[in-house]
């Protein structure tokens, strides 16, 4: 099996992966056994959930801070550390690539990483020694836009650069089960089958693409995603590998089944 490039992954709730919440035990295998099933990169671009602007932004920091964007949990959630290097050459680069794709993006070289970033990270590479960027999301959340905007980063999958889509694939606050247990949901099992369907047993990209430009008209869409910006990392994933995926994991998380994909 070829290692792969482009990985989309379900990232937990907040900090709890990192304080050895029982709910997030698989997650928390699975994220520290899937270096073995990539490429080594030479640095990572990582599409968090937690980040929005009014169009695509590229961290541009050589030394990006910590940024805590949860709050409510114990002290030790704000000591985490995770002290990668930025890579403003990359970031600097996808900004031009983007723009000969008539794609507007921009560099933010202050903020830092968020836990989309730094918790799964933390997990997968603890040494942190690999330069690493995030990608925001676009404002108004279309879904044609983050398809177009890893459809234009298509390159990224030639090359020795991890690309992480860090989100959710079912993201209920309302119905996560903070407890850990895993009550029979149909609704959710409905919709993950359809993004397994979608795009990891659908060879056609058009078809592909089709389908998740309309994510909404699935069974359970807006039951698992009230507001999308978990499931759309997934969407630039997709863009930019424009094949079919794997399933690399598919189990409970918070007591909501959630999956990975891989290309």
């Amino acid at each position: 099996m070829k290692p792969y490039h482009i990985v989309y992954f379900s990232h937990g709730g907040g900090p709890l992966p990192l304080l050895g919440d029982v709910s997030h035990q698989a997650m928390i295998e699975f994220m520290r056994d899937l270096p073995g099933k990539l490429i080594k990169p030479a640095q990572i671009v990582v599409i968090s959930a937690h980040w929005e602007e009014p169009k695509p932004t590229l961290l541009g920091s050589d030394k990006p801070p910590m940024f805590y964007d949860y709050y409510g949990f114990p002290q030790e959630a704000y000591q985490i550390d995770y002290p990668a290097e930025g890579d403003p050459a990359l970031a600097e680069r996808l900004v031009k690539i983007l723009a000969e794709h008539h794609i507007d993006s921009q560099l933010d070289p202050v903020r830092g990483f968020d836990h989309g970033l730094f918790i799964p990270l933390s997990l997968m590479y603890p040494k942190a020694d690999i330069p690493a960027i995030q990608l925001s999301l676009v404002r108004g959340l279309d879904p044609q836009a983050h398809l177009a905007l890893g459809e234009a980063l298509h390159s990224l999958a030639q090359e020795n650069t991890l690309v992480i889509g860090s989100g959710f694939s079912f993201h209920n606050m309302q119905a996560f089960d903070w407890r850990g247990g895993q009550n029979p949901d149909p609704l959710n099992d409905a919709f993950q089958d359809w993004l397994i369907e979608t795009c990891a047993q659908e060879n056609d990209y058009a078809k592909i693409r089709a389908g998740l430009v309309n994510w909404e008209k699935a069974p359970g869409a807006r039951y698992c995603h009230p507001r999308e910006e978990h499931l759309l990392p997934m969407l630039v994933c997709a863009g930019i590998a424009q094949k079919a995926g794997e399933v690399v994991f598919d189990d409970t998380i918070l007591g909501k089944r959630g999956i990975a994909l891989a290309w």
